[in-house]
């Protein structure tokens, strides 16, 4: 099947499981994930519709920014490294990965010197897995309370990465507890805008949970080959 197709195939399961919980999909923003993805077939997927596009890596993201421009919003959605954070705030639009009072402090200091206000979600570790990344949940308000602070990061939510599992019902706990975790700060009267959880293996399970954001890629692009 065409990237179109694809696109079509997935808006039609968002559309299905926001209706399963009374909500409307287009409250549901489509992260389309292109990492090792071609320019060619990422500038398909954007004539097919797809406004936001996710990366993992920022010198990935650099070559393909540089290659077609700015013909979507830009999310890194992968662990950032100090290191990059002034690479990562002149690339992106929005960074989803931000889990460290010493990476916040970095990413002002970087945005401030470009003069530009960027976007951030906080990542929070919902599993156990030592391969995931994030903040504890009890350290995330403290965390969102640092970004409140400065004046070049807007907070804009929160981020999980379930653990992969055959059943995606049992990833509905993971999305559960980022779900509680916004309306705990919700309750302490900080907004939350975006609830950023599930991919191509179980995005309709967190739909139903409450996300605002799904981060999809091999439902769209097709599976991926790592060299």
């Amino acid at each position: 099947m065409s990237i179109k197709d694809n696109l079509e195939r997935v808006r039609d399961r968002i559309a299905r499981a926001a209706f399963s919980k009374g909500r409307d999909p287009s409250d549901i923003l489509l992260v389309a994930v292109s990492k090792t993805v071609e320019p060619e077939r990422i500038l398909e997927a954007v004539e097919a519709g797809v406004t936001d596009l996710g990366e993992n890596r920022v010198q990935e993201a650099r070559s393909k920014i540089e290659a077609l421009g700015r013909i979507a919003r830009w999310h890194l959605i992968g662990t950032l490294q100090r290191n990059k954070a002034k690479y990562a705030v002149k690339l992106f639009d929005m960074i989803q990965s931000v889990d460290s009072v010493a990476l916040v402090q970095e990413l002002e200091k970087r945005a401030a010197k470009e003069e530009k206000r960027v976007e951030v979600l906080v990542e929070v570790k919902t599993s156990f897995e030592e391969t995931k990344h994030g903040v504890e949940p009890a350290h995330v308000e403290e965390l969102v309370k640092e970004i409140l602070q400065k004046e070049h990061l807007v907070f804009k939510g929160l981020m999980t990465i379930a653990p992969y599992v055959d059943d995606p019902e049992l990833a509905r706990p993971y999305f559960r507890q980022l779900r509680v975790l916004r309306d705990q700060l919700e309750e302490k009267g900080i907004p939350v805008e975006h609830l950023s959880m599930g991919m191509s293996n179980d995005f309709e399970v967190a739909i139903q949970e409450g996300a605002t954001m799904v981060r999809i890629g091999t439902a769209i692009f097709g599976p991926r080959f790592y060299s």
